[in-house]
This record gives structure tokens, sequence and C-alpha cells, in this order.
């Protein structure tokens, strides 16, 4: 039986009735196992006056998983902190360290963030696996009509794809899904990450680091002399690597970057007010992917039900079908999804082509709302009419929709 399972409860609570320290070594093992086998992203301990709480985010979600009586917060602590190369001795700093740990013969590199609070030293633990699977483009949750808009711009031989979005959008594995459709064997590929999360064979991979003064502006410029057909820069954060971006798009190579933006729109903004001249924009730019990530419901436990009234406006008016004749789905929670009702997740885009006619309203100075009005005239189909669609195809709730919406 497991350690957790086998130490003095309280209710919900593993108390220090039997505490030995020694044992937290186990103690920690188990619940990074558990981590790992749920498909958690990250672990958080939390501390509170009394208690030391347990969370993993599984699905973009927070879940509770333990609680431990305030005495194990200390030694919880300094183990992890041993585990990760820091200080066990300072406590009124952040700290960030890594580690590894293998289960089930799978390596997951652990990246270890350490915060000083009120009530103690608050960790968070993200999970990164060691060789992930990719996901292949035609499984990310792209509408027919969009994925074949992403595919001919594959097909280029030089410009710019930004795929947008806030922290944890799934950005970097869209791009990765999309460098993965080339042939690495008869092109030079080469990415600069920060870190590196997913391995591709033949694919040249070099990992940024800022405490050496390595960013991605300087990694940028020298791929562009390492004869490249096609860049990968993890993050366009500052002035520079945008530039440079820019000018690597329109000298023959093909380049894939992320930025943090709210709409495939708002990232036209964005460049400029990083001083992107809008000619340059209008150039280089030739697709911009806006995108978010759902929880996908439960195949195992889904249920379909009717349409609530107050939806029919909405969805007569997004998705363009009757609602009496449509369904939304929920899942009631079973054993494959942890009782949760949701399992994975599945993308949310709308993708942005710089057709003539856009690329003459940004030359003008069009507003961000004209140039969405033109774009989905054009075609494109907005962030939350996919959403809505997803909601009465079944693969996310009318709750999770909405949640994207707002």
């Amino acid at each position: 039986m497991a350690l957790l399972d086998t130490l003095q409860k309280e209710g919900d609570m593993l108390i220090a009735g039997g505490f030995e320290e020694d044992r937290i070594p186990e103690v920690l093992d188990e619940i990074f196992t558990e981590a790992i086998r749920r498909h958690s992203s990250d672990i958080h301990f939390k501390p509170l006056e009394d208690k030391l709480l347990v969370y993993f985010r599984i699905d973009g979600q927070m879940l509770p998983f333990k609680e431990f009586e305030k005495l194990y917060h200390h030694p919880i602590v300094a183990r992890i902190k041993i585990l990760s190369g820091l200080k066990i001795d300072e406590h009124r700093l952040p700290q960030d360290g890594k580690s590894t740990f293998a289960v089930d013969e799978k390596e997951v590199d652990l990246r270890v963030s350490v915060l000083p609070t009120s009530f103690g030293e608050k960790v968070v633990i993200r999970l990164l696996e060691k060789s992930p699977n990719l996901v292949s483009l035609s499984d990310l949750g792209m509408l027919p009509n969009i994925l074949m808009k992403v595919q001919k711009h594959l097909q280029a031989t030089y410009g710019m794809i930004l795929a947008v979005g806030p922290t944890g959008s799934g950005k970097s594995t869209s791009l990765f899904s999309m460098i993965s459709t080339f042939d690495a064997t008869t092109k030079n590929i080469s990415t600069l990450e920060d870190p590196i999360e997913y391995r591709i064979p033949n694919v040249t991979q070099t990992q940024i680091n800022t405490e050496i003064g390595f960013d991605f502006s300087d990694g940028l410029r020298t791929l562009v002399r390492q004869d490249p057909d096609i860049i990968m820069v993890g993050e366009i954060r500052d002035q520079k690597t945008a530039s440079l971006g820019i000018e690597s798009a329109l000298t023959g190579h093909l380049v894939f970057s992320t930025l943090h933006t709210n709409t495939a729109v708002g990232t036209i903004t964005r460049l400029l007010n990083m001083n992107i001249d809008r000619y340059l924009i209008t150039a280089a730019v030739k697709l911009i992917i806006s995108q978010r990530l759902s929880r996908k419901i439960c195949n195992f436990c889904r249920e379909q039900y009717a349409i609530p009234k107050p939806y029919y406006d909405l969805i007569q008016t997004e998705v363009g079908i009757n609602p009496e004749n449509s369904f939304f789905y929920k899942s009631k929670g079973c054993e494959h999804c942890n009782k949760t009702g949701y399992k994975g997740r599945i993308g949310l885009f709308e993708v942005l082509e710089l057709s003539p006619t856009i690329e003459e309203m940004i030359v003008s100075g069009k507003s961000d709302q004209e140039i969405e009005k033109q774009a989905v005239k054009e075609g494109m189909i907005p962030l939350r009419k996919d959403a809505l669609y997803k909601a009465v195809t079944g693969d996310i709730t009318i709750e999770e929709a909405l949640r994207v919406m707002t």
C-alpha cells in the first residue's frame, strides 16, 4: 500500500501522529509519481496558517490532491530544495531550480520555483516530459477550412507565421505540429527555445540562456548565418527580436514564432507598438493564429441534453444552426476522467490571413475593429464562433465555450 495511504489521517488531512522526517523522500516520490501518472502539468505546494495543501494542475484546472499538517511543510520544501540544487537555509528570497524524476520508464524534468509567502515558502513545480509525443497538425482541433488555410501557408518558402495567445494556450505545441510536417532531412530547420520542450529528429534545437546573456535576439542573429530554410523562435519578447524575425522572413526564410496577444488582429497593434513599420509587417507576416485551450468532455461519460432556450439566439446568430435540432453536452464523471468530467484538451482557433485588402487596411492605419470585420467577411472564423461550434458538436461544454469568450 502507498505510504500516503498508510499515514494517519484526520478527515482528508495527513497528520503527524507517526511523523518521521526520514520518510519525507518517500512521501514526495509518491506525490511526483501520482502527478505524472495523472498527466499533471504542475504541482503546487501551498502553505496556509495551519496546513500545507498540494494541488495538481490537470488539463489547465487546479485540482486538490492532499492536505498535510503544517509540520510537514518545512521538511517537504527542504527536500525539494535539495533535489533541485537550491539553498535550504534561504527562506527570504525566491529561488529557481531544476531536477529530474523517472516513473514508468518515463523521465520528466522538474522546473522548481520557490516563493516566500506570509505562511512560509510556496513551491510550484512544472513537469516537462523529456520526450513528449508530438501532436499532429490534424489533431490540434482546427476546423477543416482553418486547417486547409494553415496547410496552404506551410507551402511557402518565406514569410512569418505567428501563434498568439496567453501563457498556456498551446502556442508552442501548434508551432511544433506545423514544423513536424516538414522533412527535416531535406530542409535545414533550426529552433530557439526556452526551454526545449519537444525533441524533433534532425532538427537543430538551441536552448536560450538569459543568465549568460544569450537571448532570442542573439540566437536569431546567429541562426541566419547557419543557412536555415525554416526558423522557429520560441517567443518574440522585444523590438530587437521582432525586427530580426521580420528581416529573416523577408530574406528567404520561413519564420515561426509566438506573441502574447489576445486576438489575431491585436497582433498587428502589438507589432506596431514594438516600432515595426507597417510596410514591413504586411510584407513579412502571412498568417496569425490566435488560440486558446479548452478542456475536452470525457468521451466515456458524455451525455447530450437539449439546448436551453436562453442560448437559442446565441447559437442561431453565431453558429448559424437551428438550436431546436441541436444539443449541448456534459459529463457526469467516471474513472477514466478522475471523476472530473473532462479528459484532455482541444485547441480553439481564429486564423487571420493577411490578404491584399487586409494589408492595405494595415498600411492605411485602419482600426482593429475595421480589420476584424473585413477578415470575417473574407472567411475568418472568430474564436467565439469556434468555441460555440465545438460546444454543439460535443467537444467542449457550453460553460467552457463561454469562459473562452469572456
